[in-house]
């Protein structure tokens, strides 16, 4: 992922970190559930036989936590690709992933707090939520943050399958 990004992959769990300009930006994502569900099985049975399936991507929702270096907050944006949305290149410019939920946690915990207001953006004025957008933009978090993830996120998730059919073939065969 461009934009000086490291990344740390625990089994199905990714996280990408960045330092920029006292704040600390971790993006974490699963690949697990992260395939939409096929099209319509009409449509394949419909398919001529010459006619390529489309790629198999993995579109994961994703966490995005923002750490000032002076304050004991995070504030945590909850992430998701909109099934409607992925795919349509060429249309104007419109982003690509959403906001789901908007949280403020506590700096340095393992879990976060339910007692915690955890703000839905269906219910947010939309100036704000464009001021949220963009604030993840200036941390690097935007559409092409967002294209490069799926990419990422569909190699992590068939390096993972091709693994699970490797395991399971040696598992059933295994007496």
């Amino acid at each position: 992922v461009s934009g000086g990004w490291e990344l740390e992959v625990h089994g199905t769990e990714a996280k990408l970190l960045r330092k920029v300009a006292g704040e600390r930006i971790t993006v974490t994502f699963n690949i697990n559930n992260s395939i939409p569900p096929s099209v319509d099985e009409e449509t394949q049975e419909d398919q001529k036989p010459d006619e390529q399936e489309p790629d198999i991507t993995s579109t994961p929702n994703f966490v995005v936590e923002v750490v000032k270096d002076d304050t004991k907050q995070t504030l945590v944006l909850d992430c998701h690709y909109p099934e409607d949305e992925v795919g349509h290149e060429g249309e104007e410019e419109s982003d690509i992933f959403t906001i789901r939920e908007v949280s403020f946690q506590p700096t340095g915990e393992a879990d976060w707090k339910d007692t915690n207001y955890t703000l839905n953006t269906d219910s947010l004025d939309w100036a704000l939520y464009d001021h949220l957008m963009d604030f993840l933009a200036d941390r690097g978090v935007d559409n092409t943050f967002a294209d490069e993830l799926i990419e990422l996120s569909t190699a992590l998730e068939h390096q993972e399958y091709i693994k699970f059919l490797e395991d399971l073939k040696s598992f059933v065969k295994c007496q």
